[in-house]
């Protein structure tokens, strides 16, 4: 029981990491219905954000993460007005190249300004305490909480204010949106903005158990898109819960069958859900 217990906090941790990386994945798929393959980047470039300026400015982890945030969700914004929106009439195979090429351009810039090592990230958060029987670290608490946390000043965010009803109504009718008034060109550049800045969090939160290094961002958006598959794409409660469900299966496979094919269960998953649900688990409403 004490080994079952353990590895259910573990895959509640890693379930938080890969719901918040999915759900600014799924946002910009609810809006634009871009499959942007580039924000395992974006993830990638939060941490090593955060680390630089931990390291070479000597700031506090939370102002790190905050000026990540901020950075990478402009530099979102940016790849959204250079990129993504002059392709807004292309055939929609040319936004997956574009964002393919993106995901590239940005690992080799990154290997270029910051090398191909690994590296790891200090936490003030490194303490070991025990939880209800459990060994944890202070930082795997942060995670958890802290995914909460955003992901209800998200739902937040998207219920009760103006702002975030206008990004409901642009997913559920784009052109509608439109005709009633609504600036379709903001509302995307506010729907990178969020996007980059989830995956900023996420990668912030999960460094210091991990390691950094330019491919962090491969293995994490590839299963991103299981999780946005499987919860229904453009679903923002499937992004959550398909992230969680992930989490747990990788944590308890590796305990009970192998940790060398706990990478393999995330496709199992999808091919088991997509059987008995091709649409997945949510259909998407408009979030």
């Amino acid at each position: 029981m004490d080994i079952l217990s353990q590895q259910l906090f573990n895959g509640l941790t890693i379930g938080s990491v890969y719901s918040l990386v999915a759900l600014g994945l799924t946002l910009v798929y609810g809006i634009l219905h871009i499959p942007n393959f580039a924000h395992g980047a974006m993830y990638m470039l939060g941490a090593y954000v955060t680390l630089t300026m931990m390291l070479l400015w000597g700031l506090h982890y939370w102002l790190a993460m905050a000026i990540s945030v901020l950075v990478v969700g402009l530099l979102s914004v940016l790849m959204e007005r250079l990129v993504f929106h002059p392709l807004r009439n292309a055939p929609p195979i040319h936004d997956k190249i574009a964002a393919i090429g993106i995901l590239l351009f940005l690992e080799a810039l990154a290997q270029l300004i910051w090398g191909a090592d690994y590296r790891s990230m200090g936490t003030p958060y490194g303490e070991v305490i025990n939880l209800f029987g459990l060994t944890v670290t202070m930082q795997r608490i942060l995670i958890n909480v802290g995914a909460v946390v955003v992901m209800l000043l998200l739902y937040l965010f998207l219920k009760k204010t103006m702002v975030g009803s206008t990004i409901i109504a642009m997913a559920q009718n784009r052109e509608g949106a439109h005709l009633v008034g609504i600036n379709t060109n903001k509302v995307a550049m506010l729907t990178f903005l969020i996007s980059g800045g989830l995956a900023a969090i996420a990668a912030s939160l999960a460094a210091p158990i991990n390691l950094v290094f330019p491919g962090m961002g491969h293995l994490v958006i590839l299963k991103a898109f299981v999780i946005i598959i499987l919860g229904g794409m453009g679903s923002i409660p499937g992004a959550i819960l398909g992230g969680y469900i992930l989490g747990f299966s990788e944590s308890l496979g590796a305990t009970y069958l192998s940790n060398d094919y706990k990478d393999i269960i995330a496709f199992l998953l999808l091919v088991i859900i997509l059987s008995f649900r091709p649409k997945g688990l949510f259909a998407r409403e408009g979030f």
